[in-house]
């Protein structure tokens, strides 16, 4: 399923990569959760630096080690990789949710797929009893890559570098899948998405998407909606329909429960094909 991840490992000991601010002793992560088994993806930037560290910047060991290192995989340098250590790393992919998933990043994109009754957390797990679905999630990256800090932090060189050594491998992921749906958390998303794939979403204004602030105006919610069928040179064989919103449930400021209500609800009318 992920041809490219001995490509992608073998990036981390370049220097140009290297110097883009990735945590290079972290092994690359494509996907979160299992993919051959999921018809539903959301797509952010990267994954967060504490997929590795803890709040003070440690390395994450033993029960509460999420993804290999090269520490953990008792290796000098990624060059030194071989089957036996790919096939432990894939099999941290695919278990992601089984184990210590960062909840505190998906449990609310969770609850938005709960309303078109997906998970990411399977329903024999008792992780997420609550929002357990007989229609398994995935999430994915514009950018396979950990970086130290936020990629709002990181320079426009470095960014550029990221995604170019991201490359096609995203296209290649939902090539091989069998994902139906891929949800945009945030515009920041949707915007590089657009620009790698060369298209443009549909947008709308959502009622009851807004952000209240207390001395401005209220920031407006947006949902889109498109069709992907080629990604950075890559024929998918298929349409993809793109779903998304504006607001980054994770990162927005003032993002309300009845926001989270009112996507939650029209990301279900679209995956279920009902009117809102």
């Amino acid at each position: 399923m992920l041809s490219s991840l001995p490509t992608l490992i073998a990036r981390l000991d370049t220097s140009e990569l290297i110097h883009s601010g990735v945590i290079s002793w972290g092994c690359p992560v494509p996907v979160f959760g299992n993919l051959g088994k999921s018809s539903v993806a959301t797509l952010g930037i990267n994954p967060s630096n504490l997929e590795f560290v803890d709040e003070d910047g440690n390395e994450l060991s033993g029960q509460f080690r999420r993804f290999h290192t090269l520490q953990s995989l008792v290796l000098p340098s990624w060059g030194c990789v071989d089957a036996t250590h790919l096939r432990v790393i894939l099999e941290s992919f695919d278990e992601y949710f089984n184990r210590n998933p960062y909840d505190r990043w998906f449990k609310r994109l969770d609850e938005v797929l709960s309303g078109a009754g997906v998970s990411f957390y399977d329903k024999q797990s008792d992780v997420l009893p609550i929002f357990a679905s007989n229609k398994l999630a995935c999430h994915l990256d514009l950018v396979p890559y950990a970086t130290k800090g936020k990629w709002t932090e990181l320079t426009p060189h470095q960014r550029e570098i990221l995604l170019r050594f991201g490359g096609n491998c995203l296209g290649q992921l939902l090539r091989d899948s069998a994902v139906e749906y891929v949800i945009c958390n945030g515009r920041s998303v949707i915007q590089q998405l657009e620009f790698m794939a060369d298209i443009e979403l549909d947008s709308e204004e959502l009622p009851g998407g807004e952000l209240p602030r207390r001395s401005l105006p209220d920031v407006k919610g947006f949902v889109y909606r498109g069709i992907l069928n080629n990604l950075c040179g890559v024929d998918l064989g298929r349409d993809v329909c793109v779903l998304g919103f504006n607001h980054n449930l994770q990162s927005s400021f003032g993002v309300t429960n009845k926001v989270v209500r009112t996507i939650t609800a029209w990301i279900a009318a679209q995956i279920n094909g009902e009117e809102r």
